[in-house]
């Protein structure tokens, strides 16, 4: 028999998802709201006028991720499909990956070529050049004995005490944060904040992050940065293509109003064309945002309204995407710009009591990379300032909004982007509120649930939804949580958990590592 399954969300996990549980033979609907793919991983495309006449050209940006790490797991997942990932995703690894510049003085131009990143860091802390080598076997390993543990399903607390989780654990060195830890092998600041910025991609702070995640920036030096061409939005559209071919169906502008339920069973979905029933259904929507609009409180236990209220999550964004005339040929394709009283301006987004004074931001200078990205003798430029989430009273983005703009437009000409406010031929922004209210994000916190040690693993939402029967989760709100590798690690293991409980032919290609690993929980048992 035929199992029919609806995926609620088009980003990356319910693409991904759609495209293994297509391959296992299921009957799959994905349900989008929006009128293309991606979720906060889309593209915007516009068209501005660029010229006399009234000329007009396209110009096309990331909305979300622009940074393409670890295509190790999307690899595996196009092979579990019977695809190759390199026919349908070009992917240009960049060298420099990005230039690093402190405010309080310095500039990495960060490459995974060793010996060159040991020169780089020499130019402004010599003592710390020596330990690079160190911090990355040091990672190495910390990523082999955690790797188990991200790529395997968590349904409960016993298997905290798997043999492979027991055996991460003093790698994992869970009373450091990423700060501390940094700290035993760099003892300048702006060494470590080239090496920890990168808690940012879940939204947290290194001076609260969990030490395993020194793990992110030694990914990027390990298997490198990438630009997909077309940007990440692009990967986005090859995942719903070869979905597709594969049989799933897509209803893009159609949203779930409600997830039907018979007792704590879940037995379909509504929408505005009506009911639907469904065997199971996969929850690909923005976690906290999902259950509280589309599932009753009371047939929640573990994540009632009352205790999401309770849960930490990750910071905001303010997002400024900008259709240039001209390109920035000095400008590296990712930039960082890293304010001199970090500390400062991280207390300031964690407050989110008013936007950070001196930010903090990023840049994506694309078109250095991808030129058809914009018209012919015009960039697009991405720019992102880590802010507070929605959480409490907050801040009034209406009115801090265009002041906000006008610190980052300037804040541009630290990075050598000058005259920026003639050069501006298309202009969107963004703001937390326009997150939450437009993109259905809980609290604007673009990164979802924060990834505290109470917040990983089995204490996080499980990818076996364990509220309720028939329904599961993808993304970055459930295991092993935030980043697109991680993401698509969340699909892996949720496709491998219904493939077993729905009877679906999961033996997926050979060679692919879609098999579930043998982590048998020994120690558990024996307890």
């Amino acid at each position: 028999m035929t199992r029919r399954i609806a995926i609620i969300g088009a980003g990356p996990g319910g693409l991904a998802s759609a495209m293994l549980l297509a391959r296992a033979g299921a009957d799959v609907t994905v349900f989008e709201k929006a009128q293309r793919v991606g979720g906060r991983s889309a593209t915007i495309e516009a068209t501005a006028p660029i010229g006399p006449n009234a000329t007009k050209g396209r110009f096309r940006f990331d909305m979300g991720p622009t940074f393409f790490l670890y295509p190790r797991v999307l690899d595996d997942i196009f092979a579990a499909c019977g695809r190759e990932m390199a026919r349908e995703i070009d992917l240009i690894r960049l060298d420099p990956q990005y230039d690093l510049i402190f405010e309080a003085g310095g500039h990495i131009r960060s490459t995974g070529d060793l010996p060159r990143m040991m020169a780089e860091i020499a130019k402004i802390a010599p003592q710390d050049a020596a330990q690079l080598p160190r911090f990355m076997a040091d990672n190495r390993a910390k990523l082999a004995a955690f790797r188990p543990v991200l790529e395997a399903a968590f349904h409960g607390i016993r298997d905290l005490v798997r043999p492979h989780m027991i055996k991460s654990l003093p790698l994992m060195r869970p009373l450091r944060t990423v700060d501390s830890d940094l700290a035993t092998y760099f003892s300048d600041d702006r060494i470590r904040l080239a090496f920890s910025f990168q808690s940012k991609y879940l939204g947290m702070s290194p001076y609260r992050c969990p030490s395993l995640f020194t793990i992110l920036s030694f990914m990027e030096y390990e298997f490198g940065v990438y630009h997909p061409r077309g940007g990440c939005g692009a990967v986005m559209d090859s995942l719903a293509r070869v979905a597709g071919d594969l049989g799933a169906n897509f209803r893009l502008g159609e949203p779930v109003q409600e997830i039907l339920f018979q007792g704590r069973r879940a037995t379909g979905v509504r929408t505005e064309a009506g009911a639907e029933s469904f065997d199971a259904v996969v929850v690909n929507a923005d976690f906290a945002h999902a259950m509280q609009a589309l599932v009753p409180d009371r047939l929640r236990r573990r994540w009632t309204d009352r205790k999401l209220a309770a849960k930490k999550f990750s910071c905001s964004t303010f997002m400024l995407y900008l259709g240039l005339e001209g390109l920035d040929e000095e400008v590296a394709h990712h930039t960082i710009y890293l304010s001199a009283d970090y500390r400062r301006n991280i207390a300031q987004i964690e407050a989110g009591l008013v936007p950070p004074t001196e930010p903090s931001f990023y840049v994506q200078n694309a078109c250095v990379t991808d030129p058809e990205l914009a018209p012919k003798g015009h960039s697009t430029m991405y720019m992102l300032l880590p802010v507070g989430n929605r959480t409490g009273a907050g801040i009034n983005w209406d009115a801090e909004a265009p002041r906000l703009r006008a610190t980052a437009i300037d804040r541009l000409k630290r990075i050598g982007i000058k005259d920026v406010e003639r050069r501006i031929r298309f202009e969107k922004m963004l703001t937390p509120h326009d997150w939450e209210t437009q993109l259905s994000i809980h609290r604007g916190a673009t990164f979802n649930l924060a990834h505290s040690l109470d917040q990983m693993l089995c204490f996080r939402p499980r990818n076996r939804f364990e509220d309720l029967d028939g329904v599961y989760l993808v993304g970055g709100g459930t295991h092993p949580g935030s980043g697109l590798p991680v993401i698509f690690e969340s699909a892996r293991i949720t496709a491998r958990l219904m493939a077993d409980d729905l009877g679906l032919n999961g033996h997926w290609s050979a060679g692919s590592e879609m098999a579930a690993p043998d982590y048998t929980p020994v120690l558990a048992e024996a307890l």
